[in-house]
Formats: structure tokens, C-alpha cells, sequence
């Protein structure tokens, strides 16, 4: 059976056991243009991808493709009506990475909080040497205990993101669900948006979370709210958030994702003028333990089919 790993450098560094998938001789590449994918997948009986795209035009012309893993969560790269009409299944990988998307959260949350980047930069400028006393006080440092937590997408990310914030001493709100169902420990989005000191976002990217929260949504947080979004960019619509920043109708964002990555130089939240948001690089689900797990579970996606 012949597996083709697509664009490994997407998971891996180098820093990774690869040896359950070579076992079953799985051929890598490191990248992959959209131009090349049908001809290293001929005759492939299983594809392995993480961000390469899987078009109707690709699959149609891969008679022999029988299993698509994705060595991710979101299945949003995967034409999934040809796929099911070809007969292919569809893979994924779930729940891999809880722990390290909850440890970027709080780093973001903490980050603003503190104002840590700003405190960081001033010590390396030299301006803690200048001080006239033992601290320096130049920017507001806010406590997390007290505050309230609005949760959006109560899935394992968000439970696991509210079990840390108890430890905090905050209090939590939870979003109803998107899918209709209804929890008496539920409120509506715009109470919880009303309400909330920090907003923190887990929910897939569908066609019902596209721009989710935009300039309607925005205009019911605080001005001393705080955005955060490790789930995917479009679900936020990021003129709107530029302009809320801009404005200061919220204090800050502390972002993971955005809706084209890597973005394009002019996009519009990496305006140098955006002081007060934290944005990193679609980082928060790779701690080396995380994306290990990932291949782990290919692996295993690999053998039970």
C-alpha cells in the first residue's frame, strides 16, 4: 500500500519519532504545491496532509486514493462531498493538542494583563537602568481573579480552558450552542459578550462561524474587554477588529489565527499601529508533545483501516 505524506514540514522539524510511519513505508515530502499533488499521489492508496488542499479536480484524477488522514483537527481542506462520492475516507485527528492550546491562551490572556511585551521591550531599551526607583509603573497590570471568562465553543478546548480559569479565581459564561441544542448553563453570545472581561474562542470555522463576531459583536464588549482567538481566523472579522483596536472600544486581542496564513504583508491586523495586539504565528497547538501525538495518531488512523 503506498502512503504519501504531503507536506510533513508542517508538523514536523526534525524533533519528531517518525518510525511508526516508516514502518509502513510511508514516502514524505516536505511541501507540496497544489501543482504537484496529483503526480506524487499516483497510485497512492492513502494521502496524509495537514494544509495541503484535497480539490475535487485532485481527487478525481487519484482512481486508486482510498484514505485521506489529516494530520490536523479542521477537515476545512478536504472537498468532503467528492471525497464521500468517490468512496475515500476522511480522517482526522482530535483532542491532541488540549493542553498546549490552553497553555497559549493563558500567555496571551497574561501577556495583555501584564502589558509584559511593553514592560520587556523598555527593560532592553534601557529604561529600567534610567529609573529613578526599584520598579518601574508605565503601563496598567490587570488581575485575572475577580474577572469573568466568556467561553464560545464549550467542546474540550473550552472546558479545559475553563479549568484554568476557575484556578484564577474567575468566573465563567457560557456561549449557547451553535448547533441549537439547549443547557441550562448557557447564555445568549450577546450576554456573554455584554458581560465578559475576557473573551476566549474555540469553535470549528463553518459556514455559521464565518465572521462570527464582527462589528455588531464588538460593539457589546467592554472597552476593557479582551479578545482572544486560537481557534481560526475567520470566525472573527479582522477589519472590524482593526477598527475596534484602533478606536480603543476594546482594550486588546491576543491572536493565534488568521484568515489567510501565512497572512499577506498589508493584511490588515499587521498594522504597526496596533499596539495592543498580541498576534503569534498559528502557534498555540504545537508543543513537540502535541505534534508527536498528531503523527501517533496517523498512525494509528493508518492501521485500523
Amino acid at each position: 500500500m503506498k502512503i504519501v505524506f504531503l507536506d510533513l514540514a508542517t508538523v514536523d522539524q526534525g524533533d519528531l519519532d517518525l518510525s511508526g510511519l516508516k514502518a509502513l513505508n510511508c514516502v514524505f515530502y516536505q511541501s507540496t504545491t497544489p501543482e504537484q499533488v496529483i503526480e506524487r499521489c499516483q497510485d497512492a492508496v492513502a494521502v496524509i496532509v495537514n494544509k495541503v488542499k484535497m480539490t475535487s479536480s485532485i481527487m478525481l484524477n487519484l482512481p486508486k486514493l482510498k484514505l485521506i488522514c489529516v494530520a490536523a483537527t479542521g477537515l476545512n481542506n478536504i472537498d468532503l462531498t467528492i471525497a464521500k462520492q468517490q468512496k475515500i475516507t476522511v480522517s482526522n485527528v482530535t483532542n491532541y493538542c488540549t493542553d498546549s492550546v490552553v497553555q497559549h491562551v493563558f500567555s496571551l490572556i497574561s501577556a495583555l494583563n501584564t502589558c509584559l511585551l511593553d514592560y520587556a521591550n523598555d527593560v532592553k531599551q534601557g529604561k529600567w537602568c534610567e529609573s529613578d526607583q526599584f520598579c518601574r509603573l508605565d503601563f496598567p497590570i490587570y488581575e485575572l481573579s475577580g474577572k469573568t471568562l466568556g467561553i464560545i465553543g464549550y467542546g474540550v478546548l473550552g472546558k479545559a480552558v475553563e479549568k484554568v480559569a476557575l484556578a484564577f479565581g474567575m468566573s465563567i459564561l457560557r456561549a449557547e450552542s451553535l448547533t441549537g441544542q439547549q443547557y441550562a448553563d448557557r447564555v445568549p453570545l450577546e450576554f456573554l459578550l455584554q458581560q465578559s472581561d475576557i473573551v476566549t474562542i474555540h469553535t470549528p470555522l463553518t459556514d455559521m462561524t464565518q465572521n462570527m463576531i464582527g462589528d455588531q459583536e464588538l460593539s457589546y464588549m467592554k472597552s476593557s474587554a479582551l479578545l482572544i482567538n486560537t481557534a481560526r481566523g475567520g470566525i472573527v472579522d479582522e477589519l472590524a477588529l482593526a477598527k475596534a483596536l484602533r478606536s480603543k472600544k476594546l482594550r486588546g486581542a491576543g491572536f493565534d489565527v488568521l484568515s489567510e496564513e501565512p497572512p499577506p504583508k498589508n493584511h490588515p491586523l499587521l498594522a504597526t499601529d496596533l499596539t495592543n495586539l498580541l498576534l503569534t504565528p498559528h502557534i498555540a497547538w504545537a508543543s513537540q508533545l502535541a505534534r508527536q501525538n498528531v503523527i501517533n495518531r496517523v498512525v494509528e488512523n493508518l492501521q485500523i483501516r
